[in-house]
């Protein structure tokens, strides 16, 4: 039988909403994804959703937009009686749902074009294609944004979040690493971007997951990354920093581990705590925005909690279903990340270490950001800035952060470039 495009999903999303057939839509959800998407929390987002817009909803034509390998994004206008609101589906190349939102009617417009942000100078540049790994199984198309002039310059490779990204990082019309890439290199500093190699290769990282480790994922390519720029000539080979956001955040403290001559880390939004715990902690957040009942949100809830609680036995093995875990990870994942703890493997260190963080975060929170105060408390070799307004994706915004947020273009705030390069170069950096 021919699967259904996902246009075609999303709309069948849509009506069985309208119908009330919230468990036929739990179903069309990847099997990993279901013990998240509790019936009883699509029912009272919906309802939520409707009792603002109102009833006799009409459906515009659906809009979908790739989103790198393995997905599509569609996006659907919804009409009710007294206002407007669009369905956000997520939908895989296996024709699964991976994500579902109710976003505000403007969401529904074509993704916008990046422009490059004000602080950004392409002239003070330019960029040529790099691989890294060339060498390895795993080869990764990369860019790198080198000033102008003679050199050598410091140089900053750039450690992605979670997720299947490509090289600019792109979360809808954002694109977090280009921005800091142009940002820096207009200040004097060579950047290096690359695909991430669930981006490049998501068949055959599908094929070894049952052994996915955090090493294999993330940190292997970043080293050698900085193995790459160590061989350029305009590159400073004693100034290179390796940069982490999110998930490559919370493990530069492990890649500074494993190359203790690197010149200095640069931390944004990178978790103190365990990363089950950050993801619980995202998902109780989420839940409190929908407006459902408390007894809906426990309801909800409850998966994810048996799954983190999975992690932390002692029973855990790699013979545990990755179903049975969070996020679909296999156990491999959660066992290599089991005894770290990336606030203490900082304070070993002996290189410079730069942490940034946006009190805005409602995904890496400020008790992480705590974390790293305490750890780091009275090292001259540590720094640590916070920026009240700013979120996850060191965006300025203002309220209560939400999902929907990072549907509404933006760059990376003036400061965290400034301060980055400020700091690499040496220069007074002050705190906040």
């Amino acid at each position: 039988m021919m699967r259904a495009s996902p246009a075609s999903t999303s709309l069948a999303v849509l009506e069985m909403a309208r119908s009330g057939r919230f468990t036929e839509i739990r179903d069309l959800f990847a099997p990993q994804l279901r013990p998240l998407v509790p019936v009883e929390a699509l029912e009272a987002a919906w309802a939520a959703e409707i009792a603002k817009s109102g009833p006799d909803a009409s459906a515009g034509e659906p809009l979908s937009e790739a989103a790198g390998p393995g997905g599509v994004v569609v996006k659907i206008l919804v009409t009710g009686e007294w206002g407007k609101f669009t369905l956000v589906a997520s939908v895989s190349d296996e024709g699964w749902i991976s994500g579902l939102q109710l976003a505000p009617a403007d969401a529904a417009q074509p993704t916008q074009p990046w422009e490059p942000p004000a602080y950004a100078d392409p002239e003070s540049f330019a960029e040529q294609e790099m691989t890294v790994g060339a060498q390895t199984k795993w080869p990764l198309p990369g860019t790198l944004s080198l000033p102008t002039g003679e050199g050598p310059v410091p140089a900053v490779v750039l450690a992605h979040g979670s997720g299947s990204l490509d090289r600019d990082e792109t979360v809808g019309p954002n694109k977090v690493f280009r921005d800091l890439a142009w940002g820096l290199a207009s200040q004097g500093i060579a950047v290096l971007r690359y695909d991430k190699r669930s981006f490049v290769y998501p068949e055959e990282v599908k094929a070894h997951s049952s052994a996915l480790t955090v090493q294999q994922t993330s940190i292997d390519d970043a080293l050698a990354a900085v193995t790459l720029l160590r061989n350029l000539r305009h590159v400073q080979s004693q100034s290179i920093y390796v940069l982490g956001h999110s998930l490559g955040g919370m493990v530069a403290p492990r890649i500074g581990k494993q190359v203790p001559d690197l010149a200095g880390l640069v931390i944004l939004a990178g978790n103190t705590r365990p990363l089950e715990d950050v993801i619980l902690d995202q998902l109780r957040y989420l839940a409190s925005l929908s407006g459902a009942p408390p007894a809906i949100q426990e309801a909800q809830l409850k998966e994810p909690e048996a799954q983190v609680a999975r992690v932390k036995s002692p029973s855990l093995s790699r013979a545990t279903p990755a179903e049975d875990l969070p996020l679909g990870l296999p156990a491999s994942f959660w066992l290599d990340l089991r005894a770290y703890q990336p606030a203490e493997v900082a304070r070993s260190l002996s290189m410079r270490v730069l942490i940034l963080h946006g009190a805005r975060d409602y995904q890496v929170t400020m008790d992480d950001y705590d974390g790293w105060q305490l750890a780091l408390f009275g090292r001259s070799n540590a720094k640590l800035i916070l920026y009240p307004d700013l979120n996850h994706e060191f965006i300025a915004g203002t309220g209560k952060a939400t999902p929907a947020e990072y549907a509404q273009p933006g760059h990376v705030d003036a400061r965290v470039i400034t301060d980055i390069a400020n700091w690499i170069s040496g220069r007074d950096v002050s705190g906040r």
